[in-house]
């Protein structure tokens, strides 16, 4: 819903642009170019972008699910924090939108470490796990319609080794979870979202305020 840090004063986060990101040419032509779009708002901040990369290196990741691609910013920043034989499952339903991603992944020299999905993330999800696959991933990224996040969440923790990590976006949803007011189907879902992974104790868990708010949970 918010494509920058929304917690931050308008200057202080350009502070913040100013001394930390490190944005590739690629990366910061694709994210221009996904600006122009109706459906911008979905694009994540390039400071997220920047920190999962590092998240994924960190964790010497090599095998990882993204759930929800858009315009595929999100799925370039983690691909190029990949080593070369790492591979990321990628989950969609849009055709157009995903072609931008490819377009920008082939030009990055990324689109081979990138499989992508076109279809119900649940059933990617669920032939991974009939095909054997739990367990074997080292990071997942969901990032997809709100309402489905329980369901991916599951789908995905079964799916990692432990040690592994799963980033989950907009759990702030532009502040609106905190607002009384709020009671539409999608901040009632994150809501729903946020109190279950609190008492869930199969994972260690931090919600941090970047972008438009990252929940990152480390199965145990």
């Amino acid at each position: 819903m918010s494509n920058r840090t929304f917690t931050l004063a308008d200057s202080l986060y350009q502070y913040v642009l100013s001394v930390s990101l490190r944005e590739s040419d690629v990366l910061r032509r694709l994210r221009q170019e996904t600006a122009t779009l109706p459906m911008a708002g979905m694009q994540i901040a390039p400071e997220q972008g920047q920190f999962m990369a590092l998240l994924v290196r960190l964790l010497g990741a090599r095998r990882t699910i993204e759930v929800g691609v858009f315009t595929g910013y999100s799925a370039l920043a983690v691909a190029a924090a990949l080593p070369d034989d790492g591979r990321i499952v990628a989950c969609d339903v849009s055709a157009e939108w995903t072609a931008t991603a490819r377009r920008y992944w082939r030009e990055a020299g990324v689109d081979h470490k990138i499989d992508l999905r076109l279809a119900p993330a649940l059933e990617t999800l669920d032939r991974l796990l009939e095909e054997g696959a739990a367990g074997s991933f080292d990071f997942a990224f969901i990032d997809a319609d709100k309402t489905g996040y329980h369901e991916y969440y599951e789908r995905c923790l079964t799916l990692l080794r432990r040690g592994g990590l799963i980033a989950v976006d907009n759990v702030l949803w532009d502040g609106r979870v905190a607002d009384p007011d709020a009671r539409d189907a999608d901040t009632e879902a994150i809501r729903a979202f946020n109190r279950a992974l609190s008492g869930d104790e199969r994972i260690d868990l931090a919600l941090v305020p970047i972008g438009d708010g990252l929940t990152l949970a480390r199965k145990r």
